[in-house]
Parts: structure tokens; sequence; C-alpha cells
């Protein structure tokens, strides 16, 4: 849950990339864990309001569903406190790679804050280790909940990784690479870490990945829309949903990364990370033909 000044709404990287996903018609399963609380059912009655499964979601008996204290700038920039021993530390592996066998995915998106306690580490690799299908990483580095193992063990299971400008410094800086430019420390990690892709958010400048190949693409800032920001919160989450949304459609790549930026540009624009109303993708549906989800 992110608990803003004025209200409580359900968020989390795995959360609002898996709403984005079935709002554009995929069927995504989220693996999570919650605890005995009324946060739990809030969170099974908005999955189910959307058409997703819930298959995945765990109920803890001792910890509480993870909350996540969001403060606001002046700017719509915002700032975290994540709070620790929360139900998601502890989600079970023996019933995370279960998951992963009767799910069978085209493929997994995951990221660095479920590897912070040894037991949600153990599921992450469970699941991991359930099917053999393409792995995307969202670094999503929230200080101080990683550390540079947790850095390495999660590039070495990646196929393509997404970051933004300054994670990409940070990553540069823990892994030692003293090599001068952006785009120079990108190929870096790709080779060291076998990679497929990496990918680059850089805010209101767009977009850039990398391949393994040395072929660099670019998004153009001035393609996204204008846009005046409410917040910021969710807007790499949106990037990254429809960035598989775009890989598993086959897509080209520089529509991808086009289209990943102008909807998560569209995402500053209301308050929070998830549209509440469905109404939002109409126009994005009906631009990347794609199939709506019947509520």
């Amino acid at each position: 849950m992110d608990v803003f000044p004025d209200r409580t709404v359900l968020g989390g990287a795995p959360f609002n990339v898996a709403c984005h996903l079935r709002a554009f018609g995929l069927d995504p399963v989220l693996v999570t864990r919650t605890g005995p609380d009324l946060f739990h059912d809030k969170i099974i009655d908005a999955m189910e309001s959307r058409g997703m499964d819930t298959v995945g979601v765990q109920r803890d008996d001792r910890h509480p569903t993870g909350q996540v204290a969001i403060y606001m700038k002046a700017d719509g920039s915002h700032q975290f406190e994540i709070l620790d021993y929360q139900a998601y530390d502890f989600i079970d592996p023996v019933l995370a790679r279960l998951i992963g066998l009767n799910v069978r995915p085209r493929l997994m998106y995951f990221g660095t804050l479920a590897q912070r306690h040894e037991i949600s580490r153990r599921a992450l690799s469970s699941l991991l280790e359930s099917a053999y299908t393409p792995r995307m990483l969202d670094l999503n580095l929230r200080k101080p909940w990683y550390d540079t193992q947790t850095i390495k063990r999660s590039l070495e299971r990646a196929d393509i990784v997404k970051m933004n400008n300054s994670e990409l410094a940070t990553l540069a800086k823990a892994l030692r690479i003293r090599l001068n430019g952006e785009k120079q420390q990108a190929a870096e990690i790709i080779r060291k870490f076998k990679l497929e892709t990496l990918l680059v958010t850089c805010g209101d400048k767009g977009a850039w990945q990398l391949d393994k190949h040395g072929q660099c693409i670019e998004s153009s800032p001035e393609a996204q829309p204008s846009v005046e920001v409410v917040d910021t919160v969710g807007a790499g989450d949106a990037f990254a949903a429809v960035f598989i949304v775009g890989r598993l459609l086959d897509w080209p790549p520089h529509l991808i990364l086009q289209r990943a930026a102008a909807f998560a540009a569209a995402i500053c624009g209301i308050r929070g990370a998830i549209p509440q109303q469905q109404e939002f993708y109409a126009a994005y549906l009906q631009d990347w033909e794609l199939a709506a989800v019947t509520q």
C-alpha cells in the first residue's frame, strides 16, 4: 500500500505493472504475500474488479501487508519510506515455485526490493527456476534495501534490465565500471552479465535502449504527450508494462520504446500509479489495436 499524506492506495511496482498489463488485455499473475488485515481484502477486491488472477497472492498470519510512506515534493516528485518486515518479505518459496510450474509464463518480471530478506529471496529463486522464459529485471533501487551482491545476483538472472539514468550511474559505481559515458557503461554491463537488452529511462527526456549487438534506439522527447505533472509515482512501472506488451506482441523495438515513454508520461498527469477508470486506457487500446479487458 502506498500511503500518501491524504490517502492510501494500492501500489508497488509488480502490482502496478500487473494492473497495466491486464488493462491492455494480457493475463499477468502477481506473486506476492499480504497480511492478516483489511488491506488484504482491498487488494483482492481490486484485483478481481480488474479481472486479474489472484492465485499468486499468499496470506501471512503474522506480518502486515506491505506499506510505503510517500512524501510529495513541490515539483511533483516524491520520496519513499519503505517499512521493514512486511508480508512480502516472507513469500513462501514452495508456493512460488508451484505458480511458475502451473502458469508457464511467457515472461517473468522481478525487482530488487523483494530480495531484501532471505525467505523471499529463496521464493524468487524458486520462481525463476520453475520456467525457462525471458526474465525482465526492473532494478528499482531503494535505499537502504539493496547491496552490490543483490545487484549482481539480479543481473546474473536477467535477460532484459530496466533502470533510470540515476540507477545506471549507481550501478556503474557499484560494479567499478570506469568507462565514461552512459552508452559505454551500458555496453559493459551487457557484456559482463550477458544481457540481451538494457533499457534506460531519463524522465522527461525520454528513454533509450542498447542491445547485445550494440544497436542503440532512443525515444524522441518531442513525441511524448504534453502533460502537466501531478506526480511521478508509477511512471517507471508504466514504462515497463508497455515494454512487456510490445515485446510479447512483437512490436518493432523503436515503436515499443516510443509507446512506453509516451504512456509513462501520461501516467505523470494523474494522481498515483494506476488510473481509476478503464477509460484512461481506451485511446491506447484503439491506437495500438489491442483487445480491451472484459470487466
